[in-house]
């Protein structure tokens, strides 16, 4: 058996210093064997920086995934070209630097795919997810080519990602979203003995509106006010999830994972 943890969308700073801080220990406490987490956000709410990234990496982070925000800083293109384990959703157009699927090697051999695919309802224009995972699940098969897979789905709608959970069911080990911050209380193994949960949630400061200062995003709602939107600066909650993988590479067990601020933890 094999354990995995995903860890939603870093918002900002503090959070970014509390996963960098927290990872390794993280890893050991939860004996976690490989820990993939989603970094889009991660550079002042927008994007990611090529130092960051090292900073994630350095504190023991297997995989990074990203998402709509992962072009915000352009130093990021030169970077991602070079560096296999920053993903961007492998749905998009082929010009763009990069991979959307990598496979890393733990240090007992075990092979870990990781998967990053960009829903289409009410995000930007990509090639259709579901046929990108088919094209994806053509070479990457569970077993064959990777002991394990992980699928960060990174979109708006509930009912685009049900349907993927649903639609990768017993060819992955887990389909994880991301995007919308929010963690879901849908968390499940689902009949095929695939992992799988709508939005990982973020790791970042709840006392706001999805990371960002409430105040400015409410006047924003309300039309009483404008301005730019900034990272709120409170504790961060740490969100994800673990998931226990079988041999055969399907999940026997999968738990909630909530750290610090202003969420319940979890035990």
């Amino acid at each position: 058996m094999k354990r995995l943890m995903f860890l939603g969308d870093i918002v900002g700073r503090n959070a970014r210093q509390t996963v960098i801080a927290k990872a390794a220990d993280l890893k050991a406490s939860q004996n976690c064997d490989f820990l993939v987490v989603n970094c889009e956000n991660a550079a002042g709410g927008f994007g990611v920086t090529p130092s960051i990234c090292d900073d994630l990496f350095g504190a023991g982070i297997d995989v990074l995934t990203t998402g709509n925000h992962v072009w915000d800083k352009s130093e990021i293109s030169p970077y991602i070209e070079k560096e296999p384990r920053l993903l961007r959703p492998v749905n998009m157009a082929p010009e763009f630097p990069g991979v959307g699927v990598t496979i890393v090697a733990g240090d007992d051999g075990t092979r870990y795919g990781v998967v990053n695919v960009m829903a289409n309802l009410f995000m930007a224009q990509n090639d259709n997810a579901f046929a990108a995972m088919d094209k994806v699940l053509n070479t990457l098969k569970l077993g064959r080519d990777a002991d394990a897979i992980i699928v960060d789905f990174h979109g708006e709608a509930t009912s685009e990602k049900v349907a993927m959970g649903h639609y990768l069911d017993g060819r992955v080990s887990l389909v994880v979203g991301t995007h919308t911050h929010i963690p879901t209380a849908d968390l499940r193994i689902l009949t095929g003995g695939t992992a799988y949960q709508t939005d990982a949630g973020m790791c970042g400061d709840y006392e706001s509106v999805i990371g960002m200062d409430k105040d400015v995003a409410i006047s924003r709602f309300t039309k009483r006010g404008s301005g730019r939107l900034s990272v709120a600066q409170g504790e961060p909650s740490l969100c994800g999830l673990i998931v226990d993988v079988d041999t055969n590479g399907l999940a026997t067990a999968v738990f909630p994972f909530r750290s610090g601020g202003a969420l319940p933890e979890t035990p």
